[in-house]
This record gives C-alpha cells, sequence and structure tokens, in this order.
C-alpha cells in the first residue's frame, strides 16, 4: 500500500500528495493554503470535476440536485451529517445539474437526487432518491 495519497483541492483543483498517517490532521492545499478535507460536502462544477475524479485516491459521491428539487432540499443536512461522519476516508461532493447540464447529461442523470459513489476515477454505486443519515451512511459504507 503506498504511503501517501492524492487528493485534489476543493477550492483550487490542485492535486496535493498527502501522507495517508496524516490524513485526519487538518491537511492544508500546498496552492491556496485552504483546507483539504472539511468534513462537509463541496460543489463540483464544470471546472474541477474531472480532476477530482481522476486524481484522488480517495472515494467520492457526489450528489447530483438541483435548488428547486425538494427531495434534494430535504436529504441535504442528512448529507452533510454523512459528510461529517466519513472524513476524511470519504469525500462527499455536490453537483447542481442546473448549473452543469453537460455533466448531468454525461452520466445520465434522469431524476434527482441521485448519489453517484466514485473509487479511483470509476462508478461503482449509483442511487436515487432522498435518504437518512442511516440509509446514507449504509449505502456509502458497502458502496465504497
Amino acid at each position: 500500500m503506498n504511503d501517501n495519497l492524492h487528493v485534489v483541492c476543493p477550492h483550487c483543483h490542485t492535486t496535493n500528495r498527502l501522507p495517508r498517517a496524516r490524513l485526519d490532521q487538518g491537511a492544508q492545499c500546498g496552492q491556496c493554503k485552504q483546507a483539504l478535507l472539511e468534513g462537509r460536502p463541496f460543489e463540483l462544477t464544470k471546472a474541477g470535476f474531472d480532476r477530482h475524479l481522476a486524481k484522488n485516491d480517495l472515494p467520492l459521491v457526489v450528489d447530483f440536485w438541483a435548488p428547486w428539487c425538494a427531495p434534494c432540499r430535504m436529504m441535504a443536512p442528512a448529507y452533510e451529517e454523512v459528510a461529517t461522519r466519513l472524513a476524511p476516508g470519504v469525500r462527499l461532493a455536490k453537483l447542481d445539474t442546473e448549473a452543469e447540464p453537460e455533466i448531468a447529461a454525461r452520466f445520465g442523470i434522469r431524476s434527482i437526487p441521485t448519489l453517484i459513489a466514485f473509487k479511483n476515477g470509476r462508478e461503482v454505486a449509483r442511487r436515487s432518491g432522498a435518504s437518512d443519515v442511516s440509509g446514507l451512511l449504509g449505502w456509502i459504507k458497502a458502496s465504497v
């Protein structure tokens, strides 16, 4: 097992090398000096989406959502809590399908919220519909 992980900064999208043993010690980005692993979902956009998929060694779960979607808004607090519980070993992100329709189309998003779990840049699981904390935790742990 490699002692270093590649972690993409949620702020500037720079790929950072981080010792695995220091994963939970408040690592900062070497470029922008902001926290790499904040324990909360971060926003993904077209600008950094592919980099986060291809250059991250940590599993990534993306919530495809929209601001007008009531089930998405209902699930948001549970998703926030799950991000806190799974940090720093799993990263959770959100992608606004209204702002980024090309990415939503690329992944065949037909209903929201849809969660996709990625590992090593590849989709490993998908789930549509809102869920509570225990449902999210169980699905993510089983998926990644």
